[in-house]
């Protein structure tokens, strides 16, 4: 056995195996080691931690890392996998998919996604995080698996059973701060360079940047490669502070291109960005980054605003009369525009006769949007189920890739709030603190907000699997499945074709012109009449007009 680490700060390296210390040689800026065990940390200056490239920390992210090999047995071996493309997302949390929150009872729910019509289905974080239960964006050990969630080998068999299935996996990974425990690197050299809202950020451009660049590029290479994923959902790109002439996503992009090249399957990027800039899922040849595809908060929030009325924060601007139609056909509605909410102008437009639609997600609930209220209500608890199949059939007749967050195909009654679990009773009461405090100032209540270290906002927050036929919520279940079918059975539902895309909007009811189908939506209180044309698919009860909050999809004749 070798043991090898990165660090250029110390003046010596021990490695600890199996509760054993021996020296270490180095060679450079690396350490090398020919111990033999199993368990094993690295010593500077008489204290122990877990290796920053670990892959397996079966005691948490304090205590010693573990040798894990990569010899699990796949039955994926004539998987394919899936282009972006005509795709269908679904967002989950493995910590509360399930009333077990683990890789093994996900597995057993993945039927229902096929049967659902999904596509793509994409992992919330599951990277080493401190505690046992939490959002998984506080990591801080970005190689190994969670182990309350089934460890290494877990998420190994939950990638092979979606492959089985079908269905391809995208994992969310963070590479823009590191968690506020157990975040060691700075021990062993330059990994840091300031910090950003969430914590500490990576030296990506300073002084001994270039392993700190590859550290991120080989962990990303490694969930593609060694755990079959499918693609990464890249965490707050905007935060990533990197001034080389080369962007860490683009040096990203072509790696990932040259593995997918080898592993003759597609593989796919998609960033969550606050930049309102198309620059990133332009093709590199266009001088763009070349990721596959970017979330569009935007297309959220003038949704939101058009279904709920809510104008606080940053949804104020989307409540400007033509918002939605706008953001629907342009992608951003902050497109070089005064964006109130940010104090000045944000955005660049997209051009929409080069940049195909599907490189933009669309979604009308996803974790932030819903999680990062103050009560994690989602939307069912506010609009009408009416609305709610509106909603649906905006995004899923859309020429955008649809993305659905876990329990929204059936309008579930579970909220899904803010938790975590840091054991440090001092870290534990400055988060509780800290989101009561945010929240007050917005008018609520400290008593109104969840405790997010109370087990009891995790059990709140895990989907009721019983519900899932009963009344409203099975309606809700049958028009989803309905959208995604007709989606995928009219050619034109999926075009991603942005200049052919026209959207009218007649005070609250639109119209959604997708070749010879037209997908009216009636949002407010008053009966429309209904264009010529065979009815495809209708929420409403009365053929000739549309009832008030319904949708309905009219072929042409």
């Amino acid at each position: 056995m070798s043991f090898s680490v990165w660090a250029p700060a110390p003046e010596s390296v021990h490695v600890r195996v199996d509760g054993v210390d021996q020296e270490m040689k180095r060679d450079g800026d690396w350490w090398f080691s020919d111990a033999e065990g199993t368990d094993y940390a690295f010593v500077i200056e008489g204290k122990a931690y877990p290796d920053p490239r670990s892959l397996w920390q079966p005691a948490g992210v304090h205590e010693a890392s573990r040798v894990y090999r990569h010899d699990f047995e796949w039955t994926d071996g004539a998987w394919t996998g899936r282009p972006l493309q005509g795709g269908v997302i679904y967002e989950l949390h493995i910590g509360t998919f399930t009333p077990e929150g683990t890789f093994d009872a996900a597995i057993g729910r993945l039927d229902h996604l096929v049967d659902l019509g999904i596509t793509f289905v994409e992992v919330m974080p599951v990277n080493s995080f401190d505690g046992v239960e939490g959002w998984g964006y506080d990591g801080v050990l970005w190689g190994a698996v969670h182990e309350p969630y089934g460890g290494p080998d877990g998420f190994k068999r939950f990638v092979d059973a979606c492959h089985a299935r079908g269905l391809a996996v995208l994992l969310d990974v963070v590479y823009n701060h590191l968690g506020p425990s157990g975040a060691y690197l700075d021990r062993f050299g330059p990994y840091f360079a300031g910090r950003n809202d969430w914590g500490p950020g990576l030296n990506l451009d300073g002084p001994g940047s270039d392993e700190v660049r590859r550290y991120v590029l080989d962990n990303a290479l490694q969930w593609l490669r060694d755990f079959h994923v499918d693609g990464l959902r890249l965490d707050a790109v905007h935060a990533l502070a990197d001034q080389r002439a080369v962007h860490v996503l683009e040096e990203l992009a072509v790696e990932v291109d040259a593995l997918s090249a080898s592993l003759g399957r597609p593989l796919t990027l998609i960033a969550e960005s606050d930049l309102n800039d198309a620059k990133l899922v332009t093709a590199r040849e266009g001088g763009g980054y070349g990721l596959q595809a970017q979330w569009s908060d935007d297309l959220h929030h003038a949704l939101h605003v058009a279904l709920t009325g809510e104008t606080f924060g940053y949804y104020e601007d989307f409540a400007a009369p033509g918002a939605l139609k706008n953001t629907l056909e342009k992608v951003f509605f902050h497109a070089g525009t005064w964006s109130s909410f940010r104090e000045k102008h944000h955005g660049k437009p997209v051009d929409t006769a080069l940049i195909p639609g599907y490189r933009f997600l669309a979604y009308s609930q996803n974790h932030d949007q819903i999680g990062n209220r103050a009560t994690g209500d989602r939307l069912s608890a506010s609009v009408s189920t009416g609305k709610l199949l509106c909603a649906a059939a905006i995004v899923l007749c859309s020429p955008y890739t649809p993305m659905i967050f876990m329990g929204e195909e059936w309008a579930a009654s579970t909220p899904w709030q803010f938790f975590a679990s840091f054991p440090d009773p001092g870290l534990a009461e400055a988060v509780r603190t800290g989101r009561r405090r945010e929240f007050s100032r917005h008018g609520w209540g400290e008593s109104d907000v969840p405790d997010p270290m109370s087990p009891q906002t995790v059990e709140n927050s895990r989907l009721r699997w019983d519900e899932v036929r009963e009344g409203d919520h099975g309606v809700v279940l049958d028009t989803y499945r309905a959208l995604i079918a007709l989606r995928r059975s009219r050619p034109e539902l999926a075009d991603p074709r942005l200049d052919r895309f026209v959207v009218e909007q007649d005070g609250e009811c639109l119209v959604l012109h997708r070749g010879t189908t037209r997908v009216v939506v009636n949002l407010s209180t008053s009966p429309v009449p209904l264009p010529q044309g065979d009815v495809l698919l209708t929420s409403s009860a009365i053929p000739s007009s549309l009832s008030p909050e319904s949708f309905a999809v009219v072929a042409s004749t």
